[in-house]
């Protein structure tokens, strides 16, 4: 496939603005702009307004989010008319609609003045749209395409279970966070890492419930990526991409602990809280590549009789000239 390079290429563009569209995202709601601009689709009746005070960041944050969208038609058409693969041509029409939805979340969010659960559902589809870019990203690059080599390892299945696992915990623990962020429970405990000086609250309310369950579930994802670590250092044969790739996983999570802490000690400092915002993003996203990748490179051994599912297929243009460059298999007593 000639451009199937630059698709990928695009596609990644398309993943990492994303991300930057939520770090942008997370410094509204930190400097508390989300209501700078009362009206929506416009801004104080104006496509341009002046870029002051709380205006820079909302409305700064909406045309970052138009070009998202731009850049998402895009990629929905060029996969329509360039893929092959259907599934993955499906994949770029979800993202489509998710990024139509998604605006149309944040419209709602400013015309009915912040309610909890239209914002809470805003971030959290702004990272299941994080999730379908990051896969289009992995589906269309040239080593995808690739047949992959297959480790019949008994920790295998294990390790993609794990690895998707920890994919789902991670995405339910920024759904929690964003709880915390927009029902005021960011302080609710103001003390890291003990809680009121304990290992427990002394006492719960709503909002120390929120707060507690949050930091429960950072321990609970540091110990499973720990746990996956120990299990693909432990693969034999190894493999060096998964290596890197849970490396990665954990440095991230680690940096994430410490800026949950400094977000604390700091009292929400807006820089401190809005990394914490784009680094949770950022650890689903290497979680969920993390998963793509063992489901794609620990696939089952042949002799285990199982197919892989039709999403691990390779391209067919790709498998076809892969096909035309293998060395012919001789028969014994055939001579060549």
């Amino acid at each position: 496939m000639k451009d199937s390079p630059w698709l990928h290429r695009f596609a990644t563009l398309v993943a990492v603005c994303t991300l930057l569209l939520i770090f942008i995202g997370g410094l509204v709601t930190s400097t508390g702009s989300g209501l700078a601009v009362p009206d929506w689709p416009l801004s104080y009746g104006q496509v341009f307004p002046e870029m002051v005070g709380g205006v820079a960041y909302e409305h700064g944050h909406r045309m970052a989010a138009a070009t998202v969208g731009l850049l998402t038609v895009v990629l929905a058409l060029w996969l329509w008319n360039r893929e092959p693969r259907k599934w993955v041509r499906r994949l770029g029409v979800g993202a489509l609609i998710a990024v139509v939805c998604q605006g149309i979340l944040g419209g709602i969010t400013v015309l009915f003045l912040l309610p909890t659960a239209v914002s809470v559902s805003h971030a959290a589809l702004a990272q299941i749209f994080l999730c379908l870019t990051v896969s289009i990203a992995v589906f269309t690059s040239p080593q995808w395409q690739r047949d992959q080599p297959r480790l019949p390892d008994s920790r295998t299945p294990a390790v993609r279970s794990l690895a998707t696992a920890i994919t789902a915990v991670v995405y339910v623990q920024i759904v929690i966070g964003a709880l915390v962020r927009h029902t005021g429970s960011g302080l609710a405990i103001p003390d890291f890492p003990l809680s009121y000086g304990r290992l427990m609250p002394p006492f719960f309310t709503r909002q120390i419930s929120l707060h507690f369950t949050h930091r429960v579930g950072a321990l609970l994802i540091t110990f499973m990526v720990i746990w996956l670590a120990l299990k693909v250092f432990s693969l034999r044969p190894a493999h060096a991409k998964l290596r890197r790739t849970v490396i990665g996983l954990m440095i991230t999570i680690a940096a994430q602990v410490l800026l949950g802490g400094a977000t604390i000690w700091s009292s929400r400092g807006v820089v401190l809280t809005t990394l914490h915002v784009a680094g949770g993003a950022l650890t689903l996203a290497l979680s969920l590549y993390l998963a793509l990748q063992a489901h794609r490179i620990l696939q089952r051994s042949p002799d285990g009789g199982s197919r892989a599912p039709s999403w691990l297929a390779p391209n067919p243009a790709t498998r076809d000239k892969t096909r035309r460059h293998e060395t012919p298999r001789i028969l014994p007593g055939v001579d060549a």
